[in-house]
């Protein structure tokens, strides 16, 4: 299927290299391990800023314009992304355009030039990308979901920043971020599609020997700062409420999180899942209901995420309960149990059609898990579990000891909440 090697340069830097038979296209990826966990207060929404920047002209191509037109000449289309601890280049072309792709990723990563007309100008852009989110109703109350169940420390605060930090960046404070952080050892180059083994990790050597050597900067472990059932609430004035309910589960290497992906899968993979058939057949509350399960390197949260009438959010978070409940109480059949088997394996075949989609399941292997472990890998993992052990996780994942739901939506009644948030 695909044929995934990694190597270490001199300097630290990693090179993940995945063959893709046939592919017609190849995406490079150049990830550093930084993101806002990595950030102090002074600094909140520094690497997404950073992110932006970087697309605004090098040494050899010193303006945006120049940067973006070589990518068109190409035909390629390419972005960026910040996490809370990963940030990542990327740009997919086609295959016989490899080493004229990694020569651009390379130079944004490396060679940018910071200019204080520059800075000011994007200061707006992401502002207005501020703006937008907090136009967004739903994507607030993730955010307000992730706020209370961390608090005021760095996995709590918002990948973006507020307008105040975002105003009081300099170039200065650029060039010092982008030294600590971007790093070899901190650096993984990552290559997917049809390309020449040689030439490829030849002109990677080239391009990263030069890479910073400095030691790589960790961050701050995440401590959990709230106990117990809780409810949060931002008003805004929407016809309709957006919810989470959710609780903390396991970081990426916790290999319980195999047994909770099939638990987020019998409530919600499909139009046949639990909560879909409770909430929008049964109940006709919602248009959408989905459960998410997160990982970080250190912590995770399990939640359901629905928007519902503002006048029904006690019902709609009792039959969520209700769900979980039953999964506590319940073995799930073996019928059950085999349908989103068979759902989760084929989507994640599914999700890896393209050379970006398989790129990131590697880069995400190599980052968060340290391995390259093949998909044929995980399905015989989803295929192991057993009923009982679907059980037994929810009786481990679903309790009152930090169960939490964020409301977004006009005024709430607390009291019919929280008695219906509550579980037996």
């Amino acid at each position: 299927m695909f044929k995934a090697k990694r190597r270490t340069l001199s300097n630290g830097l990693k090179v993940v290299l995945v063959h893709i038979p046939n592919s017609p296209t190849t995406t490079v990826e150049v990830r550093v391990e930084t993101g806002s966990k990595y950030e102090s207060n002074k600094e909140l929404g520094l690497s997404h800023f950073l992110e932006h920047m970087c697309f605004k002209g090098t040494k050899k191509r010193p303006s945006a314009a120049e940067v973006h037109k070589v990518f068109d000449e190409l035909g390629a289309v390419n972005n960026a992304f910040t996490s809370t601890e990963v940030t990542g280049y990327w740009a997919k072309a086609s295959s016989k355009n490899v080493l004229k792709v990694i020569d651009i990723v390379s130079d944004i990563y490396l060679n940018t030039v910071f200019k204080k007309e520059d800075l000011d100008k994007e200061k707006g852009v992401v502002i207005e990308e501020l703006n937008m989110y907090e136009d967004q109703p739903k994507s607030m109350a993730g955010e307000l979901f992730n706020s209370a169940m961390h608090g005021n420390q760095p996995a709590g605060l918002p990948i973006i920043g507020n307008k105040k930090s975002i105003n009081s960046f300099t170039v200065k404070d650029l060039y010092n971020y982008r030294l600590k952080h971007y790093v070899a050892g901190a650096t993984t180059i990552i290559v997917a599609g049809q390309f020449e083994d040689g030439k490829t990790f030849s002109a990677i050597k080239d391009l990263f020997s030069k890479a910073p050597r400095t030691r790589k900067f960790g961050k701050k472990k995440t401590k959990i700062m709230h106990r117990g059932v809780r409810i949060v609430h931002k008003y805004k004035d929407t016809d309709q409420a957006h919810l989470v309910v959710g609780f903390r589960s396991f970081p990426y290497r916790d290999k319980r999180n195999k047994i909770v992906g099939l638990i987020r899968g019998i409530l919600s993979s499909g139009m046949s899942s639990r909560l879909f058939h409770r909430l929008r057949e049964e109940l006709g509350i919602c248009y959408y209901v989905s459960a998410l399960n997160g990982s970080s390197t250190d912590h995770g949260e399990f939640g359901v995420v629905s928007g519902v009438d503002p006048k029904r959010i006690d019902v709609a978070v009792e039959a969520i309960m209700g769900e979980f409940e039953k999964l506590k109480k319940d073995l799930v059949s073996e019928e059950e149990l085999k349908k989103v088997k068979t759902s989760l394996i084929s989507r994640m075949y599914m999700s890896l059609e393209t050379s970006d989609d398989v790129l990131d399941y590697f880069s995400n292997r190599s980052t968060f898990y340290g391995d390259l472990k093949m998909p044929t890998e995980i399905e015989k993992e989803i295929l192991a579990v057993k009923p009982k052990d679907i059980r037994n996780m929810a009786n481990e994942l679903f309790t009152n000891k930090d169960t939490l739901l964020a409301v977004v939506s006009k005024n709430i009644n607390k009291t019919k909440l929280k008695k219906a948030l509550s579980l037996k």
